[in-house]
């Protein structure tokens, strides 16, 4: 997760990053209060962040997260330079910004290069019956921190978007698709990406219903897609054009072995 940045750099040289982010908060229709509330911080943090004054880098990375920023590109505009990772610690650099750490699984650049893109990605509504979510996620590497990067987009709840890292076991047929905010861990578990651009398997979050969150878990589907055509985006009811591929895809996943859901 992100380091604490020890530079104390001039409100005004951050002008350009509060630009991003009052405009995005403009764009969501976000508050101060209500970006406070989903960042999980206090307002006056968030009072502090846009009037140019010190923050933690934890509290600018929420609030990317939370706006669909990109946080290294908003980071580099708050601390005036481009990032060069001289505080990373060493274990992060790998060979050159080239391989990834060897708790993510010291995996090389070259080794995953093919998971590199954009993917159509597909789960069950929460909270609607019968209803797919469809989002577009996309695949990096992030040379700073050598490791593949997710980042979703295009969510109909887009204050939830999450961004996180790939961790690829080298003795595994699945991978891992994680999230960390201040302790709270979203985890997808998929298929390694097959011949036909596919990853599926089981997504465990938390979701709020009522007052309450509780924990969750069903399939998930990532297909690699350059290429996202108006509507296909979105809650998708039944009643919608690409409902029933949907839904098949989805329903492969516990069909054809890629998991199990266990009954009580």
């Amino acid at each position: 997760m992100p380091q604490a940045n020890p530079k104390n750099v001039a409100p005004r040289d951050r002008d350009t990053a509060i630009s991003e982010i009052r405009k995005a908060m403009i764009e969501r229709k976000l508050t101060q209060a209500e970006l406070a509330d989903a960042a999980d911080c206090h307002e006056k943090t968030v009072q502090n962040l846009l009037g140019g004054r010190s923050v933690r880098d934890q509290t600018l990375f929420d609030v990317c997260m939370v706006l669909g920023l990109d946080y290294e590109h908003i980071k580099a505009d708050w601390d005036g330079s481009p990032i060069n990772g001289a505080n990373e610690p060493m274990d992060l650099k790998g060979e050159g910004g080239l391989v990834a750490p060897i708790y993510m699984g010291a995996y090389t650049r070259a080794a995953v290069d093919h998971y590199i893109g954009s993917y159509l990605t597909l789960r069950p509504a929460f909270s609607l019956p019968g209803v797919i979510i469809a989002y577009r996620t996309n695949i990096v590497w992030d040379p700073e921190w050598p490791s593949l990067l997710f980042e979703e987009s295009d969510r109909p709840d887009a204050t939830y978007s999450h961004r996180g890292r790939l961790y690829i076991p080298a003795s595994s047929m699945f991978i891992h698709l994680v999230s960390l905010t201040k302790g709270a861990m979203r985890m997808v578990l998929v298929s390694q990406l097959d011949r036909m651009g596919a990853m599926r398997g089981l997504i465990t979050t938390l979701n709020k219903q009522g007052a309450m969150l509780m924990p969750v878990s069903c399939p998930i589907v990532y297909m690699r897609q350059e290429e996202f055509a108006a509507g296909s985006l979105g809650q998708i009811p039944a009643d919608h054009p690409e409902h029933g591929k949907y839904r098949a895809l989805l329903a492969e996943t516990i069909a054809d072995g890629y998991a199990k859901v266990v009954e009580s």
